[in-house]
């Protein structure tokens, strides 16, 4: 079995799909993410919102009277790999795209979609550049911008935090430096705040002394994060530990049972931003529990997004009578879907418009919205 079948044999037993024995003529659906890796957390949960949301479509008829086949693949986040991906999705029949999940890896995978005439919709991918610059024409997404992400935060940190210093860490990687970035050119265009500390750090590291002790001589009054979960706990454990005077930020742009998993008691009153909350949703409860039933665990930050996603896909197609690429996109601009993110739709740019980002604490073992 060559690495590219053994990849895509741990990404259908990890989320739990089976390999699809359809016969005749199917719609076929790729989905690709981050399976593996530093990331899976986040690719796990938007490929089984993809995998229910096909189940549900299917027990429904499927798409314009055919049934749906999953393609599943695996990027582990990066573009390169991604490339490879995208092209034996391609080459396997995919005919719309879900994906990716970081926002590198679908830049890369895109100009492989895009050549072939793919919709592509991500739940996920928050880079401006892929709606804001014209170059994706072929691409929608279910999540914020991360413009509007980098406006939320700096917008909440001076005006509901009050703070006027901060200290700005990230782990390299260009979703995360490309994102502090941004959020430290709004703090200087809004004003009143100073950044103290800017600095990258490497990913993964076993000991954190040094960035913390250079957070603590900034006397920064928030520590900003941008970069993995993993590294996030190591590095809030150690400021606890430290007893350093300083309000962790994890502005990641997610919220996820992993974290708090890997934090524990040290994360009690870090905040963090994410998805508003759709809890009130009915759908939402109702995915929810199907999740939990099929999985047997809470669904991750994604799932919601990666339904949504399969949502639009399937209402574009229906609204177009076709599957043909100028037809659905141009039923794309039109369509309201009523998801459990709540009712959305997609702005000329292809941004999702309903649904958007929001500012939580986590508050007595639990994620509170505080914005």
């Amino acid at each position: 079995m060559n690495s590219i079948f053994k990849v895509l044999a741990v990404a259908l037993l990890l989320i739990g799909i089976t390999a699809p024995g359809f016969a005749g003529d199917t719609i076929k659906i790729g989905s690709g993410g981050a399976i593996t890796g530093g990331s899976a957390p986040y690719g796990l949960s938007a490929a089984r919102g993809v995998e229910i949301a096909i189940e549900d479509l299917n027990a429904k008829g499927g798409i314009l009277g055919k049934k749906i086949e999953l393609l599943v693949g695996d990027d582990v986040c990066k573009p390169e790999v991604a490339v490879n991906m995208a092209t034996k999705l391609v080459s396997d029949g995919a005919q719309m795209i879900v994906g990716h999940v970081c926002s590198g890896a679908t830049i890369a995978a895109n100009k492989i979609y895009k050549d072939a005439g793919l919709i592509v919709i991500s739940p996920a991918s928050t880079n401006d550049d892929l709606t804001l610059k014209a170059e994706h024409p072929n691409f929608f997404r279910t999540i914020s911008y991360d413009g509007a992400k980098a406006d939320l935060m700096t917008s909440f940190v001076k005006n509901n935090l009050k703070v006027k210093t901060v200290a700005m860490i990230h782990d390299k990687g260009d979703y995360d430096k490309g994102q502090m970035e941004l959020v430290r050119e709004y703090f200087e265009e809004s004003g009143g705040i100073e950044v103290v500390l800017f600095e990258e750090v490497t990913t993964r590291t076993v000991d954190y002394t040094d960035i913390v002790q250079k957070i603590k001589r900034s006397n920064a009054e928030l520590t900003m994060w941008g970069g993995y979960q993993s590294d996030a706990s190591k590095i809030v454990d150690m400021i606890k530990n430290k007893k350093v005077d300083t309000i962790f930020f994890y502005a990641a742009g997610i919220i996820g049972d992993s974290f708090v998993t890997l934090a524990g008691k040290d994360f009690e009153g870090v905040y963090a931003t994410g998805p508003n909350d759709p809890s009130r949703n009915p759908l939402y409860k109702e995915l929810t529990a199907k999740h939990k039933k099929k999985y047997g665990e809470a669904p991750g930050t994604f799932f919601y997004n990666g339904y949504a996603c399969v949502q639009a896909l399937a209402a574009a197609a229906e609204k177009a009578g076709s599957i043909d690429y100028d037809k659905m996109r141009a039923a794309m601009f039109e369509i309201k879907v009523d998801s459990p993110l709540g009712p959305i739709g997609f702005d000329k740019n292809g941004d999702v418009v309903g649904a958007g980002f929001s500012v939580y604490q986590f508050q007595n073992g639990k994620y509170t919205q505080v914005n």
